[in-house]
């Protein structure tokens, strides 16, 4: 695929809740038309609660507000606060039913993952942090550690488009009024960086932001360095990172240390002796909850969003990341993950990985072969 990216932005990395919420609230609390936000977590807790509130005061002032909430993700999770919101006349939408975790059929997995926030097309956020508080991770240092990007520019009438897109699918499907913009789009130039936003979905774009990370590192000279919160890729990600590797570029892994998902994180580790015997760097983050969804490539390509590489991401949810090709931006999230590294990380050697347990190599293999069966059974070639 190529990539058409857009000049004449200014992109602002947020990292953690700690840079995103009080973003967040500035943009909605100077909202004067209209606000579009899609969230997989929209949470019933403090964090939650103050997001909720500031829609809220929007919609006081005459801004029409438009929130999309994913159903299992938000299952649970979402009652109080979507309370605060129907009781300031907000308009709610449920993406998808609320379906087991267990439920195998391939249609009823598909999830809205993607975190996006518009407005007044004018500003617009992507990434990866859920509406919950990231300070609350309990047994571990906070916060969960993840990014998302503010922008302003041209990008943003794209990340408009691709919201308005879904409020209209969605309200089709629940049988009420579409949406109608307020105001027009703000195309006019507000900065110098160069970006694009890159969707997944299960019709055109399926295969997108796959495709942009393995075109970036297919080209890659020097480095790669990746955080990815939910790491299983398949046979051609796994390839390209090894191909990079022998070409003699540095390929650096930075994934999540802590059991959250036992199954995935106990198959994904059956890929890195392969990946180590190929000359690829891994690192587990420890400090907290590894959450970020990022990529660094040759300190010029970057990318922020909500898209794990595993095949629920890549294959089955409505993702988006930021594709950024800026070097002061690249720079700027590559000096954040490499001071994380250090900060919050252990090198896997490969000498001791080899030195594992027994039992350990069996719940490792276990949980591949687990993990691999229900991929067939979902629906997903292995050919990805």
């Amino acid at each position: 695929m190529t990539l058409e990216f857009a000049g004449g932005n200014t992109l602002q990395l947020l990292t953690n809740g700690r840079g995103y919420f009080p973003a967040l609230r500035r943009a909605i609390d100077a909202a004067q038309s209209e606000i579009y936000l899609e969230t997989y977590i929209f949470a019933d807790d403090d964090t939650g609660r103050s997001i909720a509130a500031a829609l809220a005061r929007a919609a006081a002032r005459g801004v029409r507000v438009h929130v999309l909430v994913d159903g299992f993700g938000s299952k649970g999770m979402f009652e109080q606060t979507r309370q605060i919101l129907h009781a300031a006349r907000i308009d709610v939408l449920i993406f998808g039913p609320k379906t087991s975790p267990l439920t195998l059929r391939r249609n009823r997995l598909r999830r809205l993952h993607r975190k996006l926030v518009v407005v007044d097309a004018r500003v617009a956020f992507v990434g990866g942090i859920n509406i919950i508080d990231d300070m609350h991770t309990p047994g571990h240092t906070p916060p969960r550690y993840d990014y998302a990007v503010r922008i302003e520019g041209p990008l943003v009438a794209r990340v408009l488009e691709q919201c308005e897109r879904l409020w209209r699918r969605v309200s089709w499907a629940s049988l009420k009024r579409s949406a109608q913009r307020h105001r027009p789009v703000d195309t006019a130039e507000r900065g110098t960086q160069h970006a694009l936003l890159v969707v997944r979905d299960n019709f055109r774009h399926r295969a997108d932001i796959e495709d942009a990370y393995l075109e970036a590192i297919r080209g890659a000279h020097k480095e790669v360095i990746i955080a990815n919160a939910y790491f299983f890729p398949g046979a051609r990600f796994r390839h390209a990172l090894r191909a990079a590797a022998a070409r003699g570029v540095r390929v650096v892994l930075l994934l999540q240390g802590r059991v959250e998902y036992v199954l995935l994180h106990y198959a994904s580790r059956a890929l890195y002796g392969s990946l180590l015997d190929a000359g690829i760097e891994i690192y587990e983050y420890h400090r907290s909850f590894l959450h970020a969804k990022v990529a660094v490539i040759d300190r010029r390509w970057a990318t922020v969003g909500s898209s794990n590489i595993d095949p629920f991401s890549l294959m089955l949810a409505r993702e988006a990341n930021v594709v950024v090709d800026d070097l002061q931006f690249s720079r700027e999230l590559r000096r954040s993950l490499l001071e994380h590294m250090k900060s919050g990380a252990k090198v896997v050697a490969k000498r001791q990985w080899r030195r594992q347990p027994l039992w350990r190599r069996v719940l490792i293999w276990s949980a591949y072969g687990c993990t691999r069966l229900l991929m067939g059974m979902a629906g997903y070639g292995g050919k990805h």
